[in-house]
């Protein structure tokens, strides 16, 4: 039998390469990541394999998709986690060098229902992990996050014979031309391709050139896991400055930025000017609103508050409902209201029915926009910008906040904010109208502002983001004055406890 991992051996020690390791943390809301070598070891990855497999054995599976993305390792730590899968008796279809949507998809190419795909997606080179799922398009939540957790680390396997690997050819190929589908372009548009040097270099300017743009400049598409330039992150603010650059530079209509695993989009407009996802969401919602009357939208807590009060979007009787950010939750919302789509700000987008599989893919997101630039012959990015209210929305800020304590920072800010709202209190001179709860805690005041606070579900850190109705100053001073002040007071105290 498989030994139970261990999470206090260290490195350089002989029994790190007898042993395998596994670092409880590493277990997040959604997915798994851990610093390799530190945190995880081949020996704890192959103890991953047999615990997903033991799992989706449990929930009546054997059969599971695997694929990795380019850094160095990925590739090893693919091929334990394999081997693990098929001590678990699973029949595993390898589809080799992958975006995690590319991986997603095969699941409806393949008729497959489980899924691992090794990435860490944008973190930093050292970096690994795995985005797992059992039910199409879905992706373990809490729920079947612990209970992976425990078998793993409580070495509950069980090994079974009748394991084989399957390597498929052509996968990528297959989703391409699956992606592609969704727009087909007939009005002349340059595009930029910005990649970030990621995975997503090696798939996205075929991609787009294939739903019928006319011009696709590609961006640090060259594959390079030190990412030399920026994170491929299309919410980092100097990837989106970088994209802005190009579209001024080349004359761009647009340019889009995919994340490290090609399952996120940013984008700039033809002014360069940086638009957050949650505000191209706004943008398709109000473009398919008359196509979809009735439709209803699922947006993350981080989003615009712009949703709630939108013209357009009421006069055709669409819903839009508040989640849970996480790619995980927006995705299993959408598919449980039967939503036509699902957006989320780091740049998630969830498109159903005729526009999609229901999985966050980039590409996708893509084909969305083309496809309503499309529908809007004469009319440009920035003139849907500009079409939409006004409201001054922070990036996402991330201060560092330790694993072991991110979550009773937010807890006690939470309790903060529920006190404050209680007793009849007020922000910068504005009254508490609402306090939303479902994640971390969201807080509303009476000119339609609002400050959000969360613990991050994948890094150590702590998720801020704001948003004023005033002015891009006022949007500073709520982070500043009222935000920053709180949560530092709260991280003080629980380093101080550590």
């Amino acid at each position: 039998m498989f030994s139970k991992p261990r999470a206090d051996l260290v490195p350089n020690t002989a029994a790190y390469e007898n042993e395998p390791l596994v670092k409880a943390t590493g277990f997040r809301e959604y997915d798994a990541r851990w610093l390799f070598g530190p945190e995880i070891n081949l020996l704890g990855v192959q103890a991953l394999g047999l615990g997903l497999g033991t799992y989706i054995h449990e929930l009546g599976q054997s059969r599971i998709v695997v694929g990795h993305d380019f850094r160095s390792y990925s590739s090893s730590i693919k091929n334990a986690l394999i081997l693990g899968l098929i001590s678990a008796g699973c029949e595993v279809h390898d589809i080799g060098l992958a975006l995690s949507p590319t991986a997603y998809f095969a699941q409806f190419d393949l008729d497959i229902p489980c899924v691992a795909m090794v990435t860490a997606s944008h973190n930093e080179n050292g970096w690994t992990g795995v985005k797992m799922g059992a039910q199409r398009p879905l992706t373990f939540g809490p729920d079947e996050m612990g209970r992976l957790k425990a078998i793993v680390l409580g070495g509950a396997f069980v090994e079974r014979d009748g394991g084989k690997l399957i390597r498929v050819q052509g996968e990528a190929e297959r989703y391409i031309a699956d992606v592609a589908k969704r727009a087909q372009i007939t009005r002349p548009l340059k595009v930029i391709a910005a990649c970030g040097n990621g995975t997503a270099g090696a798939f996205a300017v075929e991609g787009l050139q294939r739903m019928g743009v006319s011009e696709v400049v590609g961006m640090d598409t060259d594959l390079d896991y030190t990412f030399p330039k920026y994170n491929p992150n299309p919410e980092d603010a100097e990837m989106l400055h970088a994209m802005a650059h190009a579209v001024r530079e080349h004359g761009a209509d647009l340019a889009f930025g995919f994340d490290g695993d090609g399952d996120r989009c940013g984008v700039v407009d033809d002014e360069g000017e940086e638009i957050f996802a949650d505000k191209i969401g706004l943008m398709l919602a109000r473009d398919l609103a008359p196509l979809n009357p009735g439709a209803t939208f699922v947006v993350d807590v981080k989003s615009t508050g712009l949703y709630a009060t939108d013209p357009i979007l009421a006069a055709h009787g669409c819903k839009v409902i508040y989640w849970k950010t996480g790619h995980s939750y927006i995705k299993r919302k959408s598919a449980e209201l039967g939503a036509l789509a699902g957006f989320e700000k780091s740049g998630h987008f969830f498109m159903n029915g005729e526009l999609g599989y229901g999985y966050d893919c980039g590409l996708t997101a893509a084909a969305a926009i083309l496809a309503m630039l499309d529908r809007n012959p004469g009319v440009k990015l920035s003139d849907m910008r500009k079409a939409l209210p006004v409201a001054f929305t922070s990036l996402t800020m991330s201060p560092h906040c330790g694993d072991e304590v991110k979550y009773g920072v937010v807890d006690d800010v939470v309790q903060e904010y529920q006190d404050l709202f209680a007793a009849g209190g007020s922000i910068l001179g504005r009254k508490i109208t609402e306090v939303i709860t479902v994640n971390g805690v969201r807080v509303h005041l009476e000119d339609g502002s609002w400050v959000l606070v969360r613990a991050s579900s994948n890094k150590p850190e702590i998720v801020v983001v704001v948003e004023s109705t005033q002015s891009e100053d006022d949007m500073r001073a709520l982070f500043r004055q009222e935000v920053k002040p709180r949560l530092g007071d709260r991280v003080g105290k629980y380093n101080q406890e550590i």
